[in-house]
């Protein structure tokens, strides 16, 4: 199947679910200046991507429930093509993308009331385009100064995520070969990073963590990928108990730990890894032992990801595991905080494993999609939550269905703080992977780059 006619087929799925009388509005992206004279480099929105496979900006795109697709896009223009790139135009737009009709970007304004006249329902994307929703507004206004003449208008306004974030959750063929892709592309350079940092170390070099940074933009471009998926975190010693650190100046010393979480973006589709080393290529002891405790909590993991559990139930076999583990290590004493029933049932283990287990993965790093079984939304249970006293509304866990991708990330990280044995102060670890579900289980689409502590120092003394 070419890539139009998939994203055709994508928009009949959208078009079948608008009911009689229907019509989405599906915008790209704004462009966003960065300071004066400069704008942030371009990316297209994902929903919009996901219908058209076009990543020009001042884009949009209309559906209407008879299957009829209009695209609004940017008018050639012979002067701004020199400064900024050849467009397609929406002369070129219906044979190169599948759409039944094409309009100027600057002609939305006139002809969105036409199209919106005695429709039913108006859908778009809720809370996600600054601008939007007044837009519609002055739109639907048009509509109604025409009802004296016979004009009807929209009486609902929805939102079309509810009809896309279920499209996207579940990836097709098409979409899993970009992912696993773009998962070597990210595993290779993960590995060009440790390797990096053994070398230099050994040659007596200065290691900071944005020469480590560099390795990894290196080899994303090197093999195709437009951009990071998301600002990489490079985070040595100290810095790895930071979840959402930032790849900075940070000196990497002999001895440290490094954790890097990055991954490429491939042709609008994000990979997610992270994995920690010690920065020489060797372990010390105490760093071994936390090391090896969560990649067990990540074995346990990957083992309960399958279709038909939930998606709860990862992060519930990662618990199980780091709950006991910290009690063996003396991160917890069970003299204060009981067994390891205890400690899931109070949260203790939050002072070092304060995140989820994963998320879902796709053209978004966190991408769409509900986390709450649809057919179950209705069924809610209460419970008081140990830690602040909050009230928390629970509902069913989604069911895992074959072709979902998700990320497997447990991890622990080590504050200094009273009670905590010196040995493991400021050592930060996370382990992600990402799977595929399957109907039996679930393929790691990351693993091009080691996990096992063994196998990470092997890589780097090579």
């Amino acid at each position: 199947m070419t890539p139009s006619n998939l994203y055709a087929q994508r928009r009949a799925l959208v078009s079948s679910q608008l009911g009689a009388g229907g019509i989405a509005i599906i915008p790209t992206a704004l462009e966003r200046q960065r300071n004066r004279d400069s704008d942030f480099l371009f990316r297209h929105d994902s929903y919009f991507y996901y219908l058209t496979g076009f990543t020009e900006p001042n884009a949009c795109l209309v559906i209407t429930a008879e299957g009829e697709a209009t695209l609004f896009c940017q008018p050639k223009d012979a002067e701004r093509e020199v400064w900024d790139g050849l467009r397609l135009g929406p002369a070129a737009a219906p044979a190169a993308l599948g759409v039944q009709a094409a309009f100027a970007s600057t002609e939305l304004a006139s002809q969105m009331p036409k199209m919106l006249e005695n429709r039913s329902t108006v859908w778009y994307p809720f809370a996600t385009h600054k601008g939007l929703e007044t837009q519609v507004d002055g739109w639907l206004n048009s509509v109604r100064a025409r009802v004296r003449f016979g004009a009807l208008c929209p009486q609902q306004q929805r939102d079309v995520c509810a009809i896309l974030d279920e499209m996207r959750l579940v990836k097709d063929a098409h979409e899993l070969t970009i992912m696993r892709r773009a998962s070597q592309i990210s595993a290779r350079a993960h590995v060009r990073a440790m390797q990096r940092s053994a070398t230099m170390l050994r040659a007596g070099q200065e290691v900071r963590e944005y020469h480590l940074d560099a390795e990894l933009l290196h080899e994303f471009r090197q093999h195709g990928s437009q951009y990071p998926a998301y600002g990489s975190i490079v985070a040595a010693g100290a810095n790895a108990c930071v979840l959402h650190y930032r790849a900075d100046a940070g000196l990497i010393h002999n001895g440290d730990l490094v954790l890097i979480d990055a991954g490429c973006e491939l042709d609008g589709y994000a990979s997610d890894i992270t994995r920690t080393f010690p920065a020489n290529g060797t372990f010390t002891g105490p760093q071994r032992l936390l090391y090896d405790l969560v990649l067990a909590s990540q074995d346990a993991a990957v083992a309960a990801t399958r279709a038909g559990a939930r998606f709860i139930e990862p992060h519930e076999a990662t618990v199980k595991v780091l709950a006991q583990g910290l009690l063996d290590v003396g991160l917890l004493d069970k003299n204060k905080v009981g067994n390891a029933q205890d400690v899931i049932a109070n949260r203790s283990y939050f002072q070092f494993y304060m995140h989820r287990t994963g998320h879902w993965l796709g053209m978004d790093v966190h991408d769409c999609g509900s986390y709450v079984e649809p057919s179950e939304v209705g069924q809610v249970s209460e419970r008081k939550d140990p830690l602040s006293g909050e009230i928390i509304k629970d509902r069913p866990s989604r069911v895992l269905q074959p072709g979902m991708v998700l990320t497997i990330e447990p991890g622990l990280y080590v504050r200094p703080a009273p009670g905590v044995p010196e040995q493991f102060h400021n050592i930060g670890i996370r382990i992600e992977d990402d799977a595929v579900v399957t109907p039996t289980g679930c393929e790691l689409i990351t693993r091009d780059v080691p996990v096992k502590a063994d196998e990470i120092e092997a890589l780097m003394r090579a």
